[in-house]
């Protein structure tokens, strides 16, 4: 057996596509195209990388975005003071802020600045709050991007009575994927660093999203024969080759349909940072005028 290969670059694309055309009706619509604030502390280079390759993607849509930096030593105060600026500008329509924070900086406190109608990487308390409990908002990018190419690897897109094992409990990733795939109606087992026998809890599921951060931990003994593998984690080798979370060849023998890195969950998470994008500014100015 070889694993189908999980084409997350084209569906991307085809994400994109469906994007710019609802974006144009939003500028007929508006006069003005969305628009994404991204905040830039210091000047890491991966950070760098990610922030380019998504406002590449943005004018691919024809969005506006607007990049804000600031140097590793401008404090906690001048970052919260722009978040809260940034939040009641009524021509901003989402915010990012590139985690993770230069060391000396409090990611709960930036984030709790940030108004949650404009919070398109979906990581403050009230949206965090709103997906644990089943309500509608703004999605955390990556986990909404996992759970489409897993839904992409099935031929008829539906989750739901899948039994889906979740490697990894980070807020960014781990834990809003299984309250996303919980959503779905699947059932999820989370495993993290305490789990005893991770593998044979693992060996029993349809779905592994793969979120542990550590080249190649996760092999074949991990894997039911024909299940879906999304590798979400981003390393370098020693030869500084970039890689995920599986032994890509030993699990693509086993594994029914398995996500590269790269090529895999990266440009899904780009593509639904558009779509929160859009989605907050639709949502914002469809609201009624305050009285």
């Amino acid at each position: 057996m070889s694993a189908q290969v999980i084409d997350g670059r084209a569906a991307a694309l085809a994400m994109r596509g469906a994007l710019a055309e609802r974006h144009r009706a939003f500028h007929d619509r508006m006069g003005r195209a969305a628009r994404l604030d991204v905040v830039l502390v210091g000047d890491d280079p991966a950070s760098r990388i990610y922030v380019a390759a998504k406002a590449k993607a943005a004018a691919l849509v024809g969005m506006e975005t607007r990049l804000h930096s600031l140097q590793a030593d401008s404090g906690q105060e001048k970052l919260t003071r722009l978040v809260q600026a940034l939040s009641a500008d009524i021509l901003v329509d989402g915010i990012l802020v590139q985690l993770p924070l230069p060391a000396g900086y409090d990611r709960d406190r930036t984030l709790a600045a940030l108004a949650p109608e404009k919070d398109v990487d979906g990581l403050t308390l009230h949206n965090q709050g709103r997906l644990v409990l089943g309500l509608p908002g703004l999605r955390p990018c990556t986990p909404l991007g996992i759970v489409a190419l897993a839904r992409s690897a099935l031929s008829d897109g539906s989750l739901s009575g899948a039994h889906c094992a979740v490697l990894g409990r980070s807020i960014l990733v781990g834990r809003p994927t299984a309250a996303l795939l919980l959503a779905e109606d699947c059932t999820v087992t989370q495993l993290h660093s305490r789990s005893r026998d991770s593998a044979s809890l693992t060996r029993k599921a349809d779905i592994v999203v793969a979120a542990i951060g550590r080249a190649g931990a996760i092999g074949p003994e991990f894997i039911k024969p024909g299940a879906i593998v999304i590798d979400v984690g981003i390393n370098r080798t020693p030869e500084g080759i970039l890689c995920g979370d599986l032994d890509f060849a030993a699990v693509r023998g086993v594994a029914g349909a398995i996500s590269p890195v790269p090529g895999g969950v990266g440009p899904m998470t780009i593509a639904c940072l558009l779509e929160n994008t859009l989605a907050a500014a639709e949502g914002r100015v469809a609201e009624p005028p305050a009285c």
